[in-house]
């Protein structure tokens, strides 16, 4: 299955590299580039991730890298990557929430 990373999801992960890259900027390369392979996963096992509550949708799921949330939506075609959130942050403040836009 594709995986497909839409712009805000981009743009979350643009963000957290430059937040990390103020202490090292090779530790938040390498970082972002375990982040990308564990979402990789999910070509082969779209389904891995767990249900976000938040959602009360089948198709959207999150997988968990350390502290952060990645959540995605399932089609039959492909895995859209949406956003990429630390798990300290209220999903529920979002507005619009990351399964609202794509």
């Amino acid at each position: 299955m594709k995986i497909f990373w839409t712009e805000p999801a981009v743009e979350d992960l643009r963000e957290l590299h430059d937040y990390i890259a103020r202490d090292s900027q090779a530790y938040a390369s390498r970082f972002v580039e375990r982040l990308f392979s564990a979402v990789e996963r999910l070509s082969d096992h779209p389904k891995l991730g767990r249900l976000v509550p938040e959602a009360n949708d089948d198709d959207i799921r999150e997988l968990l890298y350390r502290s952060y949330r990645i959540i995605y939506r399932v089609t039959s075609r492909r895995v859209a990557v949406l956003a990429v959130i630390h798990g300290a942050r209220d999903l529920g403040s979002r507005d619009p929430a990351p399964w609202d836009v794509e």
